[in-house]
């Protein structure tokens, strides 16, 4: 047997690896970004593949069974991966296929009725939920936000959670691939809301609304996959909401993102199974603008009419696109118009 990278170009590798995901009741992602395979002359005896930090497609032949062929797939990707500087790695999988990582260094963080999600360290999810803080008495209250940027309508959101509970865990996305970068991102939370109390903030790191654990956030899947996605992210919040005893979890209703609609319903659906109540809160608008949204701050953005967002932005985050820090930010947003 050898082993060989399948390039997305290399049509007849490509349909093998479908064949075979197939096979196994599989179907090949178009996003993954690294694709492996073991040769067994002609035959295709087992591949796998990675989009950022998880591993994915992961099929070995039933002809090959036995043979330790798993094992090999997990070990090539997961050396490329460190190769690439990266180290924590997560495998999103079929709840029958999930007995197979277990002896090859990986533990399980959540499970549904028909996937698991597991990563390759023991302690890193205890550690993270460990990070979190002890929880908080009376009603605890949660937002996740991804605030790209920080707008006036995620203030009026964390304003409306704030006359619901008594404390309220605001969590803001880690995963670094939107426009205004994570480090800007959590201070333009911060500062728009530095003058409000009992507000708790918290990184999501790679636990919620992630590349791992929610990929359909930020790449184009189909609404069946999404919704997979949206419901494994939910259940992982339920394991962080019963550590800071988080009874009530507000959403801001979402007319635009389909990805994000879906996120809601799968909400709607898995967290009161759990004793936490979930609010959907209307957008807020604008009268001569209608609904403020941090998309329709990054289109003007991108058309040059940075005098614009002004009504839709609060002082923080409007005097933060004045600056020179921003320059790159806007730039990069006209460049891409």
């Amino acid at each position: 047997m050898n082993t060989t990278r399948i390039y997305k170009s290399d049509r007849i590798g490509m349909e093998m690896v479908h064949k075979l995901l197939a096979q196994e009741g599989l179907e090949f992602d178009q996003n993954v970004e690294y694709t492996f395979a073991v040769m067994d002359g002609d035959n295709m005896a087992a591949t796998g593949s990675f989009y950022k930090n998880t591993l994915r497609c992961l099929a070995v032949s039933s002809e090959y069974a036995g043979e330790g062929l798993m094992s090999l797939i997990v070990s090539e990707l997961t050396a490329e991966l460190f190769r690439r500087q990266v180290n924590h790695v997560f495998i999103y999988t079929k709840k029958d296929a999930a007995k197979k990582f277990l002896p090859l260094g990986f533990y399980e963080i959540a499970a549904l009725q028909d996937v698991v999600f597991l990563e390759n360290r023991r302690n890193a999810f205890n550690d993270y939920l460990n990070s979190l803080g002890e929880s908080k008495s009376n009603v605890n209250g949660a937002i996740v936000m991804n605030a790209n940027p920080f707008t006036l309508g995620h203030r009026y959101l964390v304003e409306y959670a704030l006359s619901h509970c008594d404390n309220l865990h605001l969590f803001i996305v880690s995963e670094d691939i939107s426009a205004f970068p994570r480090a800007v991102r959590e201070t333009l939370v911060k500062k728009g809301t530095a003058d409000l109390e009992n507000i708790y903030y918290h990184p999501t790191e790679d636990y919620l609304v992630s590349s791992a654990t929610f990929p359909s956030y930020f790449i184009k899947e189909s609404s069946k996959v999404t919704s997979a996605h949206a419901t494994l992210d939910s259940n992982v919040f339920v394991k962080i909401a019963k550590k800071l005893n988080i009874t009530k979890r507000f959403v801001g209703e979402e007319p635009f993102s389909p990805a994000t609609a879906l996120y809601n319903q799968a909400m709607q659906k898995e967290l009161p199974k759990h004793g936490i109540e979930v609010t959907v809160i209307p957008r807020k608008k604008e009268e001569s603008i209608g609904t403020i949204s941090a998309s329709l701050v990054r289109k003007y953005i991108a058309e040059g009419n940075i005098n614009g967002t002004e009504l839709l932005l609060p002082k923080t985050s409007y005097e933060f696109l004045q600056s020179e820090e921003a320059k790159p930010i806007i730039e990069k947003l006209q460049n891409k118009a």
